[in-house]
C-alpha cells in the first residue's frame, strides 16, 4: 500500500471512530461523559443502533461499489436490481397481513431473496450480460412498486403509515437480538466481496478481455452479483430503504483511491459506516426530542452531494 492510500485509511479510521462517540451522545436525552458508561440508553438503544449503522452503511457501500463495477454503470447502486421494491412489497404484505416485530424483517429478506431469483433467472439465459441485469432489476422494480401502490390503495390510513416509515430507512429497530443475527448474514458475504477484487478489477476492462487473462466472467458475475445482493437484502430487511449511501459513497472514494477494488471495496465499507452513523446522529437530534428516518438525511446529503458531484465534473465516465 502506497503512503497516499495509507494516509486516507487512517483519516477515513478517525472519521469512522469520531462518528460513533458522537453518536453514543446524541439524541433525544443527552448523556455526560462522567456519566455515560452504565447508562441503558447508551448500552441497550444507542450502541445497537451503531453496531446496526456501521454493519448497513458499511456493506451498501461496498456492494455499491461491487454494482458499479459489476455493471460498468456510474449510476448502478445496490437497489438496481429491484431488491428494495421487493423488499417493500414484502414488508406491505406483512403490514397487512397483522405481521409485526422480527417477522417484518423476514418478510422483506423474503422479498429480496425473490427479487434475487428472478433477476438470476431472467439474466442467466443472457448469459448474464449487463443490459439483462439492469434491464431486469429496473423492470421489476416498477411491477414490485405498482404492486405496493395497489395494496396502499385497498389497506388501512395505519398500516400504510407504518410501511411509510419502513420505506424511508430507520435504524430504530436496532435491537441486541437483530444485530446478533444481521452480521452472519453481512460480514461472510463483504469477505467474499473482498475475495474478488482482483478479479472485479479485470471485469471492469470488459468480459472479453478478462477471459483473455484467464477470468471466467460469467462465473464472477454470478458469484458477486448473488453475494452482493443477498447482502443487500439483509440490509434492507434490517433497516428499510436508505437510500444514497451505497451510490454516492462509491463515487467519492473512487476519486479518492482510484479504480482498483482492492482499496476501493475496504475504503467505501469503512466511508460507509462512518456517513451512516453521522447522519443518523442528525436524524436524532436536528429536531429533538423527535427524529427524522435517517433515509431522509441520506437523501438530502445524498441529493445535494451528487448534484455538484455532477456539475462539477469535467467527464462522466469513470471507467
Amino acid at each position: 500500500m502506497d503512503k497516499k492510500r495509507l494516509r486516507i485509511f487512517i483519516l477515513l479510521f478517525v472519521i469512522f471512530v469520531v462518528s460513533i462517540i458522537v453518536s453514543a451522545f446524541s439524541g433525544a436525552s443527552q448523556l455526560k461523559l462522567d456519566t455515560v458508561v452504565g447508562k441503558d440508553i447508551l448500552w441497550k438503544i444507542r450502541i445497537p443502533r451503531i453496531v446496526l449503522g456501521l454493519l448497513v452503511g458499511g456493506a451498501l457501500a461496498c456492494c455499491g461499489a461491487v454494482f458499479q463495477g459489476l455493471l460498468r454503470n456510474p449510476l448502478a447502486e445496490p437497489y438496481t436490481l429491484g431488491i428494495s421494491g421487493a423488499a417493500a412489497l414484502g414488508v406491505t404484505l406483512g403490514v397487512t397481513s397483522g405481521a409485526s416485530g422480527i417477522y417484518l424483517p423476514v418478510f422483506a429478506f423474503a422479498g429480496s431473496a425473490f427479487s434475487v431469483f428472478l433477476v438470476y433467472s431472467v439474466a442467466a439465459k443472457k448469459r448474464f450480460s449487463n443490459p439483462s441485469l439492469i434491464l431486469g432489476g429496473v423492470i421489476l422494480s416498477f411491477l414490485f412498486s405498482s404492486l405496493v401502490f395497489l395494496i396502499f390503495s385497498i389497506s388501512k390510513a395505519e398500516d400504510i403509515h407504518g410501511v411509510m416509515l419502513w420505506l424511508m430507512g430507520d435504524l430504530s429497530s436496532a435491537s441486541d437480538y437483530l444485530i446478533r443475527i444481521i452480521p452472519f448474514f453481512i460480514l461472510p458475504g463483504l469477505g467474499l466481496l473482498f475475495v474478488f477484487s482482483s478479479e472485479l478489477n479485470i471485469l471492469t476492462l470488459g468480459e472479453e478481455k478478462a477471459r483473455h487473462l484467464g477470468v471466467n466472467a460469467e462465473q464472477v458475475k454470478k458469484i458477486l452479483f448473488i453475494t452482493a445482493s443477498f447482502i443487500t437484502g439483509a440490509c434492507v430487511a434490517a433497516s428499510g430503504i436508505i437510500g444514497f449511501v451505497g451510490l454516492i459513497i462509491p463515487h467519492f472514494m473512487r476519486r479518492i483511491v482510484g479504480v482498483d477494488h482492492r482499496a476501493l471495496l475496504p475504503v467505501s465499507c469503512i466511508a460507509g459506516a462512518g456517513f451512516l452513523v453521522l447522519c443518523d446522529s442528525i436524524a436524532r437530534t436536528i429536531i429533538r426530542p423527535l427524529e427524522l428516518p435517517v433515509g431522509v438525511i441520506t437523501g438530502i446529503f445524498g441529493g445535494v452531494f451528487f448534484l455538484s458531484f455532477l456539475l462539477k465534473s469535467k467527464q462522466w465516465e469513470i471507467f
